[in-house]
């Protein structure tokens, strides 16, 4: 079960709850709902009831007990704690890592990409003619369109030819037109030239710190060691790959099933969706450059386990621990691309 997917189990229960009498509230859009922070348990958490306490009327631990009964009845909950001021902690059925797992394998790459087409807002980006605001500009375009929102983009300048074809930044998209909102993308500039990176490199040395800071030209953006954060992430999607390969080579392929001990992996990846959507809302690309090394530092532990050991034979449990890890390659794959940025299948 995704997070967009709890998100609508956790509204139906508070539907049913106005419906019955026991809640007088609205029914919210959205619920948010997202791995436990300090203090809370189980796979996800939902700070639901605090949001409505006050148009119910009723203390958050009162609304939290109310929904807390009826998201008992849901089949894929093995349990729902209240936790602190009136969180909902949400523990879900071994087969809810089955069900994440099939769901980034069918979808691929577009795993937590809007499914409905053009979501209906238009917005125009506008940049002036600086590197590092040209970059940030184009990345931000990728993700609002892969959230189903319109983008036109407006340089207050003309951009130098290499932005794009060195570093692969287009802003070229221009015109009149409508538009539901107005951005403006004025980041702290590149204090040196990133062109000398390449591609890759370059758009990662300005996409991964925040706006605000100054981005690290040369860095340490270029070198295969732990210590770069851009190798962790494109090496942790190269091991999946490799894994794949030598996983066909023993006769056995993925297969979605539950993986114990990958709690940590299943969180980030679970959060992806979400993860995109605040970054298109913020326009923040650091926000998922981020988010993609938390997925890959979470993958690496699971890998040594994937692939059976001597004269072991290939088990249910190591073809589930092989879709777990493809998935997470998946998932790296897809938000390097909306960064602009290659995923190797060798390194």
């Amino acid at each position: 079960m995704t997070p967009a997917e709890l998100s609508r189990t956790v509204l139906h229960a508070v539907r049913c709850a106005v419906d019955a009498g026991e809640l007088s509230v609205t029914v919210p859009e959205r619920a948010v709902v997202a791995p436990p922070g300090p203090g809370g348990c189980g796979d996800y958490a939902t700070n639901i009831a605090l949001r409505l306490a006050r148009a119910a009327g009723r203390p958050p631990r009162d609304v939290a007990e109310i929904l807390r009964a009826r998201l008992l009845g849901e089949q894929r909950f093995t349990d729902v704690v209240v936790t602190g001021p009136g969180f909902l902690n949400l523990s879900l059925r071994g087969t809810a890592s089955a069900d994440l797992v099939e769901e980034i394998l069918r979808r691929g790459r577009r795993y937590g990409h809007a499914t409905t087409g053009f979501s209906g807002t238009a917005v125009r980006l506008r940049c002036p003619a600086e590197v590092r605001a040209v970059v940030i500009a184009d990345a931000v375009t990728r993700v609002l369109r892969s959230q189903g929102d319109f983008v036109r983009v407006e340089c207050e300048g003309r951009p130098s030819p290499e932005w794009e074809s060195v570093l692969g930044a287009d802003v070229t998209t221009r015109g009149p037109g409508a538009a539901d909102r107005y951005v403006a993308v004025r980041p702290a500039p590149a204090p040196a030239d990133p062109l000398p990176l390449g591609r890759d490199a370059g758009r990662w040395a300005l996409l991964y710190p925040a706006a605000y800071d100054r981005p690290r030209i040369p860095g340490d953006h270029l070198v295969q060691r732990e210590s770069n954060p851009l190798f962790r992430v494109r090496y942790a999607h190269a091991r999946t790959r490799a894994l794949l390969r030598n996983a066909a080579d023993l006769g056995f392929h993925p297969e979605p099933g539950p993986v114990s001990e990958a709690e940590a992996l299943l969180a980030v990846l679970g959060d992806h969706p979400r993860v995109l959507a605040a970054t298109a809302t913020h326009h923040t690309p650091d926000r998922l450059a981020r988010h993609l090394l938390a997925v890959a530092d979470a993958a690496m532990p699971l890998f040594s386990t994937v692939l059976p050991l001597g004269e072991e034979k290939p088990s249910a449990a190591h073809r589930a621990r092989l879709a777990l890890a493809e998935a997470a390659g998946t998932v790296l794959a897809g938000g390097l691309s909306l960064l602009g940025i290659d995923a190797p299948d060798h390194l």
